[in-house]
């Protein structure tokens, strides 16, 4: 028997999975994030290949190691970084590389013409159009955008605790919940913590979530921090539906799906649906709540 393998590798986590030649999930295995835009070429490509090992090492099928008809990678950061990863693979049968945003597209919309608004640590719009081209938007990566994502929500929540810790801004939740975060209780230590990591990307994300817990909680800047940050996706969203959907409409709406824990958190989905409103965007938003690899998992079986 022939298997098939699917990676969702993102930059929080890298999936695996292992069908075999019925489509049944043979095997499953997760690791620490492979975006190489983020951890770096060498630390990327390290992770993804023991990724892959050790989900085939656990994955008794009573073969050794089992025979791989097709590989799908589907990876977040520099295409071309994973084309020639793609290229040195060897035992893994046909390898073909994908975007990370092809699974959630594919959740959203079941192959159909439609879109979806993404965000884990960064964030994108991927669309398919009716002529059936996918065309991708965003996820510049942190350094450059990628409004809405959990680093972006986390960043800007944090530059408007340390104004209110600087005292240049009424102090309110926001600042004791960095405080908290931080363990640190003032401005000139939180700002030295923040500057010394060397690493700070996973505590900013981590930060998002106390700034969408404060926002349901009725925290005004925190409800004004994911608002600005999600009316630049939503920019984003306007540049796109007029170049592929022209002639959507109330009455002949486009499926739109909304992925991704952070974006699909209450305050940030009310969010969506305010600027959807005030936009007039020809769909319904609808909640992708099912995980990327099951996306990896469908792309896979529609494989030849």
């Amino acid at each position: 028997m022939s298997f098939r393998i699917g990676v969702d590798g993102g930059g929080t986590k890298t999936e695996c999975i292992l069908l075999d030649g019925l489509g049944a999930v043979a095997a499953r295995h997760t690791a620490p994030g492979c975006n190489p835009n983020l951890v770096g070429p060498e630390r990327a490509r390290a992770v993804f290949l023991a990724a892959l090992r050790t989900m085939l090492a656990n994955a008794g099928v009573g073969v050794s190691p089992p025979e791989i008809a097709a590989t799908l990678l589907c990876m977040a950061g520099n295409s071309s970084f994973w084309g020639e990863t793609a290229t040195t693979m060897t035992g893994f049968g046909k390898v073909t590389t994908a975007s990370d945003s092809l699974p959630v597209l594919e959740l959203a919309t079941s192959g159909a013409p439609g879109l979806v608004l993404h965000a884990g640590t960064g964030s994108f719009v991927t669309a398919r159009a009716p002529d059936g081209s996918v065309h991708y938007a965003g996820g510049l990566g942190w350094r450059f955008g990628d409004a809405g994502g959990g680093y972006d929500l986390g960043r800007r929540g944090i530059a408007r605790a340390l104004l209110e810790l600087q005292g240049w801004a009424e102090r309110t939740a926001l600042a004791e919940a960095l405080c908290q975060h931080t363990g640190a209780a003032d401005y000139a230590a939180n700002s030295r913590i923040l500057y010394s990591s060397a690493d700070p990307g996973p505590s900013i994300v981590a930060f998002a979530s106390r700034v969408a817990d404060l926002a349901g909680e009725g925290c005004r800047p925190a409800q004004q921090v994911i608002a600005q940050s999600l009316s630049e996706l939503a920019a984003l969203v306007n540049a796109v539906l007029p170049r592929l959907f022209p002639l959507a409409t109330a009455d002949a709406r486009v499926p739109c799906g909304v992925s991704g824990a952070l974006l699909n958190r209450p305050p940030c989905l009310y969010t969506l649906h305010a600027l959807a409103a005030t936009h007039a965007w020809p769909f319904r938003l609808q909640a992708v709540t099912e995980p990327p690899i099951e996306g990896v998992r469908r792309l896979l079986l529609k494989m030849s």
